[in-house]
């Protein structure tokens, strides 16, 4: 692959909501514990309006543990539903994200300075994935300069690593849309995945630009630059090993078929605008964040309001139809333009990050809010107070034999 690359688009804004809950105990981690303390206002907007535990139904909440990983820093936490600290990890390299594996280890992506992206601090970065057990000992790692944003750990073992490289130029003239003259250095990035084993040996390659046509497939957000063609940001493999792979400035989320390469599904704009974070469901359909930056459809979305906003939706790919959403019922209080996910819960809620601003919540099928916290934990410590982020790419909800099984891992 191509060595060289540059920069990409905007990551970090601020805001974030909270209401509407019982209220719960004070929470034991409020905020970062190496957080000064200002004198007068808060600066930094997100605390002002509450972080940490903010309430919960004891009924209808789904029992469990919450994991996360604040992009700040480089501990994961593990919290109750109370938002009592239960474990943490801590990890050798800043984090993109982690989560638990079938086998109850830690899968981890990192940030690492000789990654690709690691200069450049609007972009979720990478360069690194690794599994490492309850008490954090990294059991293998591998490296990869061109790795960003996300990566899984395969059913056989092998890690699956989302890449970016630049476009061969044949290609690259013909992407449609951006902004003119936003090219770095006239070049364009597009996104790739690799399959490596444990031991870093690469046995499969797929390159978005081999089934994706730019005349068919263009930029969807009028104010995207033209560095990035595809800008992938979640994949996620199918019980049946086919994989789904989420492309953001194509708004548009594809399904490719291991047995040969090709992709049978897609799903575009509209519906879709800069979604993240989809997964399957038990019973066939996927579940995506729909982030909304830019919708093709926007006057056309009951009730008709021209604010942005985002969404999770349960999509049927037989049919391409949504089965059920979830929408603020004050529709922009619940807005993430960038990174994101949800996550369905055994007993039918729904748990959703709002990843720019660090606010896990937890909705029944009836879109009532029965769980919430926001992360306390800001940085980076360098940053001005009022500038801090508290950010988180993924969270994921696990139950307590779920727990059980990493803890013993």
């Amino acid at each position: 692959m191509p060595s060289r690359v540059s920069r990409r688009g905007l990551f970090h804004l601020a805001a974030g909501s909270a209401a509407g809950l019982a209220l719960g105990a004070p929470p034991t981690y409020a905020q970062a514990p190496n957080q000064l303390q200002q004198s007068g206002i808060e600066p930094n907007t997100i605390k002002r309006r509450g972080t940490g535990f903010r309430g919960y139904d004891p009924q209808q909440a789904f029992p469990g543990s919450t994991l996360f990983a604040p992009m700040a820093g480089s501990m994961v936490y593990l919290i109750d539903l109370q938002g009592n600290v239960q474990h943490t990890w801590q990890m050798p390299y800043p984090s993109q994200y982690g989560y638990l594996t079938e086998q109850g280890t830690l899968f981890f992506i990192g940030t690492i300075a000789s990654g690709r992206f690691a200069g450049q601090p609007t972009v979720p970065a990478g360069g690194v994935v690794l599994e490492a057990d309850w008490s954090g000992k990294v059991l293998w790692e591998l490296r990869n300069p061109d790795q960003h944003h996300d990566a899984r750990l395969l059913s056989n073992g092998n890690a699956l690593l989302m890449c970016a490289t630049e476009l061969p130029d044949e290609i690259g003239s013909q992407v449609v849309g951006g902004i003119p003259g936003t090219e770095v250095n006239g070049k364009i990035l597009a996104d790739y995945l690799v399959e490596m084993t444990p031991d870093g040996q690469t046995v499969w390659e797929w390159r978005t630009w081999e089934h994706l046509d730019p005349a068919t497939h263009p930029y969807t957000m009028p104010s995207n630059n033209r560095a990035d063609w595809t800008w992938a940001n979640a994949v996620h493999e199918l019980p049946d090993g086919n994989i789904l792979l989420s492309l953001r400035h194509l708004s548009t989320i594809v399904r490719i078929n291991r047995q040969t390469d090709e992709i049978d599904w897609e799903l575009g704009a509209p519906p879709l605008s800069g979604a993240h974070g989809v997964n399957p469901l038990a019973n066939g359909n996927y579940l995506i964040f729909d982030n909304g930056p830019y919708r093709f459809d926007q006057g056309l979305i009951a009730p008709v309001n021209f604010g942005p906003f985002s969404r999770v939706l349960e999509v049927d790919p037989s049919t391409n139809d949504i089965v059920w959403s979830y929408v603020d019922p004050s529709r922009a209080s619940f807005w993430s333009p960038l990174i994101s996910n949800p996550q369905r819960l055994p007993n039918g809620n729904t748990m959703i990050n709002e990843g720019l601003f660090g606010r896990f919540f937890e909705v029944t099928p009836d879109g009532n809010t029965v769980w919430e916290y926001v992360n306390p934990y800001f940085g980076p410590a360098s940053a001005p107070p009022a500038a801090q982020i508290n950010s988180v790419f993924r969270a994921y909800r696990y139950t307590p034999d779920e727990i059980n099984r990493a803890r013993s891992a």
